[in-house]
């Protein structure tokens, strides 16, 4: 029997406008939903449950020149220089300078981080020149999560709408300027109005089949952006986390590399420090480095490299330290019958975090009037091409805390409710339903063979084509006619069984085609090699690509040449 589309008979459960919406809810949506004054009605979506994005995965910590022997200007030279030619010094420096008040901020939260006597603790990560890195024991992001979800909570002004997709966003004909979004909340597509909205929705990891993202990370605040006009920057620069734990069941779950910073070893299966063959500071060298190192060299020692591994050695390690700094990974090593005490860790790298995203200023505002955009989301020019290690949620504060400008004289004034549709039917969902599932999973294998961490024109090219054949297929589905073409006059209501889940697996299927087509055009485009972007053909940097890749619809172009690197 086919399901049918028709018109909801009941009232929306949510209010239809906000002052601001707020999409994504981990460390920068949460901390941004704070900063936003309490006199303003905020909407806080998340498309799944609080808590489950890749800022509460986060272990190493957050970054901070705080100490005493520490200084920003080093932070800055170390952020620059793992961006490889591509930070843009301004934004560095506001992201550095900004750092100090932002700890503050979130220690006066109640964010538990961890001491050594009355200071707080600072431990080394890969490519800093100091101790500068602050921890939560190896679950930072969460303290960090968990504390600023349980503040929102207690906000009067803060709706927290769970469970929610963004679909797209709605911009006004006359003006172009950014008015709120069209969602899918309780099997129903309806749009919500409001004075700003600030996309806060994470990475796009899972367009790769190897991943130490969560399963929420789809790209889809850049997928809507894009399509929405906005432009987009850096999308071929993806860092491949070095040290994923690979075992046949587990997930690919992040040794962090503070392991590393604390003194653990990567070696080969015959006990050898091999990364030293490739660069001098071995296991502590950049992570883009490192992944091509056990690349390399899987490729050198084993007879098939695409299912081999390597190995974290814990043992130099003092245990007590161990036990301190690094209980999670203890316990979910555990789980898959690893004792990290006296057992070797196997690991392989795997897509981690994107550089690119949507282009915002230091303000956070993109190209769109009335849109925003802040963490991984965001193109803020902190990170480059190639992330310094704990930038990231240090990031998503600083950033976030300039959502404080947001005031009310600057919002549009209100407009009028959509009206619902005729009834409407899919045929053959069973069908279609199939034949999203097999795209997605075809996407993410090929994906990850032609825009892995070794690139080359060859399968670049191969794969876009393949891309554009199932971005074709994937629009003549007839939920796809309907959900596409959705205008704000409608308002549609699901009533086949398990409907919210299925939208969501067409909205993040819809978003991982675009987001894939982006990355592999993105990469074919820049022929070179640059921190998180590897060209076989290609395997050097060139002075003439100092410049960022900048995307607005089917447009590709250079920007300047990026200075003050």
């Amino acid at each position: 029997m086919n399901p049918s589309l028709s018109v909801s008979q009941t009232p929306l459960e949510i209010p239809t406008q906000f002052d601001v919406l707020v999409v994504g809810a981990g460390a920068a949506g949460l901390y941004a939903a704070l900063c936003l004054p309490d006199t303003l009605r905020v909407g806080l979506i998340t498309k799944d449950t609080l808590s489950t994005g890749a800022s509460d995965w986060a272990q190493g910590g957050i970054a901070a020149a705080i100490d005493p022997g520490d200084s920003p200007v080093l932070h800055i030279e170390d952020t620059m220089r793992a961006g490889a030619g591509l930070c843009d010094l301004e934004a560095v420096q506001f992201l550095v300078e900004h750092a100090s008040d932002c700890i503050q901020s979130l220690v006066e939260m109640g964010v538990a981080f961890d001491r050594r006597g009355d200071r707080l603790a600072l431990t080394l990560e890969a490519a800093h020149s100091r101790p500068r890195v602050l921890h939560a024991a190896d679950t930072t992001g969460r303290a960090v999560v968990s504390t600023l979800t349980a503040l929102v909570l207690r906000r009067q002004n803060i709706t927290v709408l769970q469970q929610a997709f963004a679909l797209s966003l709605w911009l006004n004909p006359q003006t172009g300027r950014c008015q709120g979004i069209s969602l899918i909340y309780n099997a129903q597509v309806s749009w919500v109005w409001a004075g700003a909205v600030v996309l806060a929705t994470g990475g796009g990891g899972q367009v790769f089949a190897q991943t130490t993202n969560p399963d929420v990370s789809t790209g889809d605040g850049v997928a809507i952006a894009w399509r929405a006009g906005a432009m987009v920057r850096d999308l071929e620069f993806v860092q491949f986390h070095p040290t994923a734990l690979t075992k046949p069941g587990a997930p690919h779950f992040l040794i962090s590399e503070a392991v590393r910073g604390e003194g653990a070893h990567l070696v080969d299966t015959e006990g050898r420090r091999f990364a030293f063959d490739y660069h001098p500071s071995g296991e502590l060298a950049p992570r883009d480095i490192v992944s091509r190192a056990i690349f390399s060299h899987l490729q050198k020692t084993t007879p098939d490299p695409a299912t081999s591994h390597v190995y974290l050695d814990l043992r130099p390690i003092p245990p007590d330290k161990i036990r301190h700094r690094f209980p999670n990974i203890i316990k979910v090593c555990q789980h898959w019958g690893i004792d990290v005490f006296h057992e070797l860790v196997p690991v392989t790298p795997a897509a981690h975090y994107w550089m690119g995203g949507i282009a915002t200023d230091l303000m956070t505002r993109t190209s769109i009037p009335g849109l925003y955009a802040v963490g991984e989301t965001a193109s803020t020019g902190v990170h480059g091409a190639n992330r310094l290690a704990s930038n990231s949620l240090l990031e998503c504060i600083v950033f976030g805390a300039q959502l404080h400008h947001i005031t009310p004289d600057q919002l549009p004034p209100t407009l009028h409710s959509p009206l619902p549709t005729p009834h409407l039917t899919i045929p053959d969902w069973e069908t279609q339903n199939n034949q999203i599932e097999t795209i997605r999973i075809e996407l993410r294998r090929l994906v990850w063979q032609s825009a892995g961490i070794c690139r080359s024109a060859e399968s670049l090219e191969k794969a876009i084509a393949q891309v554009e054949v199932w971005r074709r297929e994937f629009a003549t589905l007839s939920l796809s006619q309907e959900l596409i073409n959705l205008t704000p006059e409608k308002i549609i209501g699901f009533d086949f069984p398990d409907a919210e889940r299925q939208l969501r697996i067409w909205g993040e299927t819809y978003n991982l085609l675009d987001v894939a087509y982006l990355i592999l055009k993105s990469a074919a485009f820049r022929t070179e090699s640059r921190g998180g972007h590897y060209r076989l053909d290609y395997p050097q940097p060139d002075p003439n690509w100092q410049v960022h890749t900048l995307v607005q619809g089917k447009h590709w172009w250079k920007s300047a040449v990026v200075v003050g690197c």
